[in-house]
């Protein structure tokens, strides 16, 4: 086997391997998203079955960029941020009111990052 050959199957087998990571990726969306009835999940994988190159290519298409379980998991990691660095709505209201007071921040810059930091409960 020469150095052409070599490369080659390396490089088949490179496509080989992200065609089948493709579909593993795809197979696990499927089955871990909430917002799909059982005969939604089942059509896909029947569609991935019988065309897997068209298939996969609709799927990657249709599908909604942000889910509402992906809404709810960025949530969950944020508020286990939150909890990590000590996050307090309260202490940060406080360090605004001290930049307000030191002039380093104006009124209007304060009311809009006091209503951010509220909301971020």
């Amino acid at each position: 086997m020469n150095l052409g050959e070599w490369l080659w199957a390396m490089f088949v087998f490179f496509l080989w391997f992200q065609v089948i990571f493709i579909f593993i990726r795809i197979f696990a969306d499927i089955f871990h998203r909430r917002d799909l009835s059982g005969a939604a999940k089942a059509g896909w994988i029947f569609l991935l079955v019988v065309l897997p190159f068209l298939g996969a290519l609709i799927y990657m298409i249709g599908r909604p960029k942000m889910t509402e379980q992906d809404r709810e998991d960025i949530e969950k990691i944020q508020e286990a941020q939150r909890r990590i660095t000590g996050y307090s709505p309260a202490a940060e209201i406080e360090k605004l009111s001290k930049l307000r007071d030191a002039g380093e921040i104006s009124a209007e810059e304060y009311e809009r990052l006091k209503a951010r930091a509220l909301v971020e409960l």
